[in-house]
């Protein structure tokens, strides 16, 4: 039995994450936590939402912190789970290369899954994308997300130019060759890959990986329609952080 604290609890993706570990047979709700929300009851528990998660890691028995919070606090949170020696699940987008450097280097003994998307669908399509890149010349990603998501790109987007990179030989940082009418218009690069970003209403997570070579090209579609379907990726993550090492990023790793 895990005893699970999740931060960010009165979120829209932290309200999923606790529903989940109320109805995990190996999983029990110890603590949650918010900076809104304070004082709110949590349905069917004697919990209550509270803002202080260093005070919860120093008053409950924790196995795993699952983090749903914001780009600005995650590091914070990050530290704050590490020094009390606990293992930790983060699903918190927002997350650079440097912050993963630092996180290898304080993390010790400690286990940590970092995902930027644990739809299952979402895994297998940046892994799909990762072997077209074999055979494929060129390619360029579109993101789709509600209007509410403050960082761009994504940090899918982001994750799946860097697996598509892996493979990739043939393409060339051609952006210079561009005339931007609009700067931006030819979309941020990472790995000289273009991504490119939307945020409307009435979305929730979508990405579109479009390759192109000569007289064909291959689109790669995954869609987020509602949040439980990260669901089962957050799952995974609880059952099998004990048997990771170390930092792992990317449900692919554990898949």
């Amino acid at each position: 039995m895990k005893s699970v604290v999740v931060n960010g609890a009165d979120g829209k993706m932290g309200k999923e994450v606790v529903n989940l570990i109320l109805s995990k047979a190996n999983s029990e709700l110890v603590g949650v936590c918010d900076k809104k929300g304070v004082g709110k009851k949590i349905e069917s528990t004697d919990l209550k939402i509270k803002d202080n998660l260093a005070d919860i890691l120093d008053n409950k028995e924790v196995d795993v912190v699952i983090d749903f919070t914001t780009p600005d606090s995650v590091m914070d949170n990050i530290r704050k789970v590490i020094n009390k020696n606990i293992n930790m699940i983060v699903g918190t987008t927002g997350i650079t290369e440097d912050n993963l450097a630092e996180i290898k280097n304080i993390l010790g003994n400690n286990k940590i899954i970092i995902a930027p998307n644990f739809a299952l669908g979402a895994v297998l399509m940046m892994e799909f994308s990762k072997k077209a890149a074999k055979y494929m010349e060129d390619v360029e990603i579109i993101e789709l997300h509600h209007d509410n998501k403050i960082d761009s790109p994504s940090g899918t987007s982001i994750r799946t130019a860097e697996l598509i990179s892996q493979n990739l030989n043939n393409q060339e940082n051609d952006k210079q060759d561009y005339i931007e009418n609009l700067p931006g218009a030819r979309g941020a690069s990472k790995d000289n890959i273009n991504i490119h970003s939307v945020r409307l209403k009435g979305l929730l997570a979508h990405q579109q990986v479009i390759f192109g070579t000569e007289g064909q090209t291959l689109t790669l579609k995954h869609d987020s329609f509602d949040r439980s379907s990260f669901m089962p990726g957050v799952a995974m993550a609880v059952d099998k952080i004990d048997k990771v090492n170390g930092l792992v990023h990317g449900l692919e790793n554990i898949l």
